[in-house]
Order: structure tokens, then sequence, then C-alpha cells
């Protein structure tokens, strides 16, 4: 019997259970009042005056009001530079930690975003939540017990000044919690690989000792690492290898059932 599992699914369903359904909204505006308190006294935050938003009525409305639109090209122009010329609670307090590498969809240079502690444990809450979402399936107690492989940019991350850089995906899975390790899959020493054909041929090497039962990543690149692994095990599908598999969450925090 999968005790370890049968804990975990216990945990998991009472906690959905007390959680219950939230209003969206009242959601979104408590988080937009933690984010005004928060920055109040920033250079952001002194500037677009988040003090007299806060005591407004309409709290949304004012924001939209005196805070202007950014493109990422003005914000970090205007604002996010200050960082690297050693400034400090610009549009955040402190100096983050990270700056996230990010060519995104447009302009040909590579963007480079503030990652902050908060932003951190912001990403840890959001993957808590997905887990605790599963209390919305059936699944057995034994698949709580099974592997994770998590698919993304390297986590070897590269020392630039007062702070690490590197893709978003690659930072995060660099601050998974310490109880998380277990379960976690390519595990620390593939996900530093940065050349992508080598950390997916190391990852096609170790499938058969893994016991995977849930995949996260962009659909692209997990469905490329499924083709090699099928295609490298002489295999008619993925099940064949990993026959607990049954969920698979999208970097968009969508869950899937498989």
């Amino acid at each position: 019997m999968p005790i370890i599992g049968s804990v975990i699914k216990g945990l998991i369903d009472v906690t959905g259970t007390i959680s219950g359904d939230q209003n969206p909204i009242e959601e979104q505006e408590k988080v937009l009042i933690s984010l005004l308190e928060n920055a109040s006294e920033t250079q952001f935050g002194k500037t677009y005056d988040f003090k007299n938003i806060l005591e407004a009525k309409n709290k949304a409305k004012r924001f939209a009001q005196k805070v202007p639109y950014f493109d990422y090209n003005s914000i970090n122009d205007n604002w996010w530079n200050k960082l690297h010329n050693g400034e400090e609670n610009v549009t955040w307090p402190g100096n983050p930690d990270y700056f996230a590498l990010s060519s995104g969809t447009t302009g040909k240079t590579s963007k480079r975003i503030p990652v902050t502690a908060d932003m951190i444990k912001a990403i840890r809450w959001a993957g808590i939540k997905q887990v605790l979402a599963l209390s919305n399936f059936d699944f057995p107690s034994d698949f709580f017990e099974k592997g994770i492989l998590m698919l993304g940019s390297s986590t070897d991350l590269v020392k630039q000044e007062d702070h690490l850089e590197g893709e978003i995906s690659g930072i995060s899975a660099s601050n998974i919690p310490s109880w998380f390790r277990g379960y976690y899959k390519p595990g620390e020493e593939i996900a530093k690989i940065d050349d992508w054909d080598e950390r997916v041929e190391k990852i096609v090497e170790e499938a058969p000792n893994w016991d995977i039962g849930g995949l996260s990543g962009i659909p692209s690149w997990i469905e490329l690492m499924l083709k090699e692994v099928i295609k490298a095990h002489n295999l008619k599908n993925i099940h064949e290898i990993w026959p607990n598999l049954e969920v698979y969450t999208s970097r968009w925090c969508c869950f899937w059932t498989l």
C-alpha cells in the first residue's frame, strides 16, 4: 500500500475542500492591494502615488488612471535600467537576485527582466496551488509517489555583478523546495546542461530508470522530448516506458489528464 501517497492525497483533498471556490474579482483586488502596499515606498510607487491609489474606493480604476501603460522598452529604459547602475527600490523594494533573459516574441535582443525573491515565492505558491488542484481529480494514492519530469531551460545560471541570470524556467527550477527534490526529474545534474540536445539525450538515456507520473513544460519542448524517448527505445507510445504517466501541466498552469 502506498502509505506516503495516501497521506499526500489526503492532505491535498482536505486542503482543496477547506479552500473551496474563491471569487476571482475579490482575489485580484487583494493582489493589487498587496502589490501597492509593498511597492508604495519605491521610486515607482512614489512617482505614481500608490498611497493615494490605496485610499480610493475603486482601487483598480484609480490605478488604471494614474499608472501609464509600459512596454518592455519603456519600462526598462525609464526604470529597470537604474538597477544596473546600483540604484535600489526602483519598482520593487531592494534589489532583484535574478534577471530573467527572454527574447520573447518582439525585438532582436534578449530582454532582461528583474526577478525578485517575492516573485520566486509567488511562483512557488502557484506550483503548490497546481498540486492542490489535483483534488479535483480522482487519482490513485500511488500517483503521489511518482516522479514529475519538469522540462525547462538550464538551471546553470550565469553570475553577473550582484545577481544571477538565466531563463525564467531555469531560475524557477533552481529554486524548487527541498521537499520536492525527491520527485523532481531529470534531477539537478541533467537540468544544468545548457545544450538542449545533450540534455534531451541524457533524459532519453535515463528514461527507463524513472517512474514518471506527471510532465511539466512548454508543449513544443515536451513533444520533442517524448518523440526522442519513443524513437530511441522503439516504443509504440510513451506509456510503454512510463505506464503511470497521468498528468501534464503546461508552463501556463493548465492541467491535462493523460
